[in-house]
C-alpha cells in the first residue's frame, strides 16, 4: 500500500494550574458564515501559502523531511529508542465574549483527556477498527498531554479568520506562552465554517506556533454535533505532530505514509465499511477511520503504525519539536 509521491508538491499549512485573565479589547469581526455544516480544517492551505512564500520555511520543511526519513530508516535497523515517550506540556488560551465561548476548566480537562486516549489508542471505540488495518494500527504513539496553564481573555470580537490574530495580543487576542517549550492550543468563539487549524513543525517556536479550534467543537460535552467528540483537536494536533491529510489534498495524494491506502480524496459523514477507491488503476479499500481524514467525529478511531513513526520522528530528541522535552 506505498503511496506514490508526486513531484508537485501540494501541501498547506497548530487537573488545572494557574488561570488568569487579561482585559477586553476591540476588534473588528472577520466575514465568515456562521455554521459549520461539513468538516474543513485549512492547514495544510495555510501551509502551502506559507512554504510558497517563505523560502525559511520552505528549507525547514526540506529538513524536517529529510530528519524523518533519517528517523524511520534507524527505527527500523534498531538503531534508535522504540519507545519515544513523551509528556507535551499544553498551555490553553481562551477567548470568549459570551459565557458559553468561555470554555470551562472541566472542559478543557475533557479535552486533554481525549487527547490522551486518543494518541495512546485507549479510545473506546478503537475495537471498531476493522481487521484488515489492524495490523498497521499504531496503538500507543507513545506521546501523552498534559495541562500545565490556562489563559483568558475576555473580547468584543464575535467571528476570526485563518490570520491568527488570535495569537497576538497587539490584534485582540492572546500571546504564545513560550512556542519552543510549551504546545500552545488557542480556543475561540466563532470561526464560521472552520472547526480549527493548526501550524506544521517548521513552524516551531515561532509566535504563531500551535492549534486553534473553535469552541463549539472543543471537548465533547455541549460540542455540535457531529463533531462533538473533542476530536477537531485530534485531527490539528496531528498536524502539529507532522501528520498530513490522509488524502495528501490531492487526487490520489500521498500522506507520506507508506501504510495509509491511496484515496481519491476527503470522506465526509459516516462511510459504511469497507469502502473502496480507485487509484493508479487499483481499487483499494481506504482507511476513512482514520484521524487525518474529514469524517464525523464518531466514524474516525485510528493512526497508523507509520503515522506513529512520524510523529515519534517530531518529537525525538533531534527533531524539529523537541523542545518540547525540555520545557
Amino acid at each position: 500500500m506505498k503511496k506514490l509521491l508526486f513531484g508537485a508538491l501540494a501541501l498547506g499549512m497548530l487537573a488545572a494550574c494557574n488561570t488568569t485573565t487579561e482585559s477586553t479589547e476591540n476588534t473588528t469581526d472577520d466575514a465568515l458564515t456562521s455554521v459549520a455544516s461539513r468538516k474543513s480544517c485549512p492547514s495544510e492551505e495555510i501551509r502551502a501559502n506559507l512554504l510558497a512564500t517563505n523560502p525559511e520555511a520552505k528549507a525547514r520543511y526540506s529538513k524536517i523531511e529529510s530528519g524523518v526519513d533519517s528517523f524511520i530508516k534507524a527505527k527500523r535497523a534498531g538503531r534508535v529508542n522504540a519507545d519515544g515517550s513523551i509528556d507535551i506540556p499544553v498551555v490553553v488560551n481562551v477567548l470568549y465574549k459570551t459565557t458559553t465561548e468561555n470554555v470551562s476548566d472541566a472542559k478543557i480537562a475533557e479535552q486533554i483527556a481525549i487527547l490522551n486516549a486518543d494518541y495512546a489508542g485507549s479510545n473506546s471505540d478503537a475495537s471498531k477498527i476493522p481487521t484488515e488495518f489492524s495490523g498497521v494500527k499504531a496503538g500507543d504513539t507513545k506521546v501523552r498531554f498534559h495541562l500545565v496553564s490556562t489563559v483568558r481573555k475576555k473580547t468584543t470580537k464575535t467571528k476570526w479568520g485563518t490570520n491568527d490574530a488570535m495569537k497576538k495580543s497587539s490584534t485582540g487576542g492572546i500571546n504564545a506562552t513560550s512556542p519552543s517549550s510549551y504546545f500552545n492550543i488557542w480556543v475561540v468563539g466563532n470561526m464560521g465554517g472552520i472547526l480549527g487549524y493548526a501550524t506544521f513543525p517548521e513552524s516551531a517556536g515561532l509566535w504563531n506556533d500551535g492549534v486553534v479550534i473553535a469552541a463549539p467543537y472543543f471537548g465533547a460535552t455541549g460540542a455540535t454535533a457531529p463533531y462533538n467528540l473533542g476530536r477537531t483537536a485530534t485531527h490539528e494536533v496531528g498536524h502539529y505532530l507532522n501528520l498530513r491529510h490522509i488524502w495528501g489534498d490531492a487526487t490520489c495524494g500521498s500522506d507520506l505514509v507508506a501504510d495509509t491506502p491511496t484515496q481519491t480524496g476527503a470522506n465526509y459523514g459516516k462511510p459504511t465499511y469497507p469502502l473502496y477507491n480507485t487509484c493508479g488503476g487499483v481499487s483499494r479499500s481506504v482507511m476513512f477511520m482514520n484521524y487525518m481524514d474529514y469524517v464525523d467525529d464518531a466514524a474516525m478511531f485510528m493512526f497508523s503504525a507509520g503515522q506513529k513513526d512520524r510523529i515519534q520522528a517530531t518529537v525525538a530528541s533531534a527533531g524539529p519539536r523537541a523542545g518540547l522535552r525540555t520545557y
